[in-house]
């Protein structure tokens, strides 16, 4: 079956981390947040906030927290992106039914909706000639998002995205075959030769793109990103923001 112009969009998919110095049209940047609140909500609760960060200072700041990651300073817009229930505690409360308690299906409804959103963001964003990449480096430190932001409670960054228009031709990453994400009627376990089969894919990938050259395959760079991630100090940091109490 031949892909649609948006199909083909999608699959075309590649992170861009390099921008020229060159401003979004007017309205641009509006037009890609109302695509971003097109995404499906869970019971149209639509918990999300988008911040806008033009300070030098703050996206220095945040940059650093990140890990260093010196595109957030450069990227022509940088956003980030949180779960927002404090807009639905101060609804709840108007109309008589109390405040939220940190139940974890607010959370993971919440979490959704922000996730959706980002999709739809970055889809629209590519699809008008725009690059970017999702920073979930920011929940290395959330606290200095929060502070930076002056983020309230129940309020919760999960990730940042910069846009711009890129300055560079990045490769797309080969994805896993899709008989090994795909399921008929039950779960599959993971067949070992189609692992192998992908991870020489990715080695070859690794080793010959244009930069960042890397000589490892998907599963060593998947169990060093899991291991080597586990940001320990998120439940606390969620419970303290309301989130996922009980």
């Amino acid at each position: 079956m031949a892909l649609t112009a948006t199909q083909q969009l999608q699959i075309n998919h590649r992170s861009v981390r390099r921008f020229l110095d060159k401003p979004m049209e007017p309205g641009q940047l509006e037009a890609l947040i109302r695509c971003g609140q097109s995404a499906a909500t869970s019971s149209f609760i639509q918990a999300y906030s988008v911040i806008r960060v033009t300070s030098p200072e703050a996206r220095r700041a945040i940059a650093v927290a990140a890990g260093g990651q010196v595109w957030i300073e450069k990227a022509t817009e940088f956003l980030v992106f949180c779960a927002d229930l404090r807009r639905i505690n101060q609804v709840c409360e108007a109309v008589g039914k109390g405040g939220l308690e940190g139940y974890s299906e607010h959370g993971l409804a919440a979490v959704i909706d922000v996730a959706l959103m980002g999709q739809n963001v970055i889809l629209a964003a590519e699809s008008q000639g725009l690059g970017g990449v999702f920073i979930g480096g920011i929940r290395n430190q959330p606290e200095v998002v929060v502070e930076q932001l002056e983020l309230p409670h129940r309020v919760v960054p999960l990730f940042g995205m910069c846009l711009g228009w890129p300055d560079a031709n990045t490769e797309v990453k080969p994805r896993m075959p899709v008989e090994c994400i795909l399921h008929q009627d039950r779960y599959q376990e993971m067949d070992p030769h189609s692992v192998a089969e992908y991870d020489e894919t990715m080695s070859k990938y690794y080793a010959s793109r244009g930069s960042n050259v890397k000589l490892t395959d998907w599963s060593n760079a998947t169990a060093q990103a899991m291991q080597g991630k586990k940001r320990e100090h998120m439940l606390d940091f969620l419970r303290s923001r309301g989130f996922f109490v009980c």
